[in-house]
């Protein structure tokens, strides 16, 4: 069983007992924290999919730890200018660890069908009467008679 979950923006697929690196949240480490944007859930036998989200759904997950990620280096040179631009970035993540899944919603049926077209009244299906193009000058004769 496995969910698609809208964390922070982001979406993710998450299995119960596994653990996921999430940008940051917030909570102490050990906090509960529980999703309610579920997108989509596959219970191997049927398939829980939603308009856009499950109503009832959520995922309940634990804090574990808060740390950052690996540096990434930022470094842009133009040749023969002397321009040289150095920058480092370290993203702020969160790692949880998915307690459970549950599902309350209601499953999707299949499409549904076009309705059948009603059939169309005479009057509707006439075309509109040619409108006629008058000047200026004919619309303010009309007016000031």
């Amino acid at each position: 069983m496995y969910a698609i979950v809208d964390i922070a923006g982001q979406q993710f697929k998450v299995e119960q007992d596994k653990r996921v690196y999430v940008h940051r949240l917030e909570g102490i480490e050990g906090s509960e924290v529980v999703f309610d944007k579920v997108l989509l859930i596959d219970n191997e036998k049927d398939v829980l999919i939603g308009e856009p989200v499950i109503a009832g759904a959520q995922v309940s997950a634990k804090i574990l730890s808060h740390l950052k990620g690996d540096k990434v280096q930022v470094f842009k040179k133009k040749r023969r200018k002397g321009y040289q631009k150095h920058n480092g970035h370290r993203q702020c993540f969160t790692e949880i660890l998915i307690e459970s899944i549950a599902e309350k919603g209601v499953k999707k049926t299949a499409a549904k069908k076009a309705e059948p077209v009603a059939e169309v009244h005479a009057e509707e299906a006439a075309p509109k009467a040619a409108v006629k193009k008058t000047s200026k000058k004919e619309t303010k004769e009309e007016t000031e008679n």
